[in-house]
């Protein structure tokens, strides 16, 4: 019985991690009440070039400018690299 507590734990924490790392960082903006500027939307797309899991975002920064976009950064579960530009 405590064997199998142990383990039901362990998956809980192991699930809690996964569903955190798919969140990543939540920023807040602060506005300045004079200083109004339209917001900038950026376009991602998955790198069509990077093969491999993605640890190192340089690495796919290096892979997305190669592709004509403004930079990339590596994301998710599986460790994807995704370009980004301004649309």
């Amino acid at each position: 019985m405590d064997r199998s507590i142990r383990l039901v734990s362990a998956a809980f924490v192991l699930v809690l991690l996964l569903v955190a790392t798919e969140m990543g960082p939540m920023a807040v903006e602060g506005r300045d009440a004079k200083k109004v500027e339209p917001e900038k939307r950026t376009c991602d797309s998955q790198s069509q070039k990077f093969k491999g899991m993605c640890f190192l975002t340089s690495s796919c920064v290096q892979s997305c400018k190669s592709e004509g976009f403004t930079g990339g950064q590596c994301r998710g579960f599986r460790r994807r690299c995704f370009c980004s530009k301004n649309c």
